[in-house]
């Protein structure tokens, strides 16, 4: 007679976490951190930020679009990352207007150089 035995191992959660899972967590464990980009503050924040610097991109000049695909799209900048850091997210004095093209190219290569 043949017996058949139980499996031994359990079953384990997945240890491979998805791209937004990767991102959230490196700013905060309960992603606060995103959320305040879609707040009210933000926007109002945003706007200031964009009529100080006259819709110009302070590193190469380029006149910023309203868009969000194009080049010249208007984005908002921390100078220094926020990493979470509260007063920092909000400091006027440590953002800036620049490009689409210029935040998703310079900026992040400067933020992956950082530890």
């Amino acid at each position: 007679m043949i017996k058949v035995l139980k499996p031994r191992l359990s079953s384990l959660p997945p240890k491979l976490k998805t791209t937004r899972e990767i991102r959230d967590k490196r700013y905060s464990a309960d992603a606060t951190v995103r959320s305040w980009y879609h707040s009210a503050r933000w926007q109002k924040l945003r706007e200031a930020v964009l009529i100080r610097d006259l819709y110009t991109c302070q590193h190469t000049g380029v006149i910023l679009t309203t868009g969000r695909t194009e080049p010249s799209a208007a984005v908002v900048h921390h100078k220094t990352p926020h990493k979470g850091d509260e007063h920092l997210f909000w400091d006027i004095s440590n953002l800036e207007a620049v490009s689409k093209e210029w935040h998703d190219s310079e900026a992040q290569k400067e933020e992956r150089r950082q530890p």
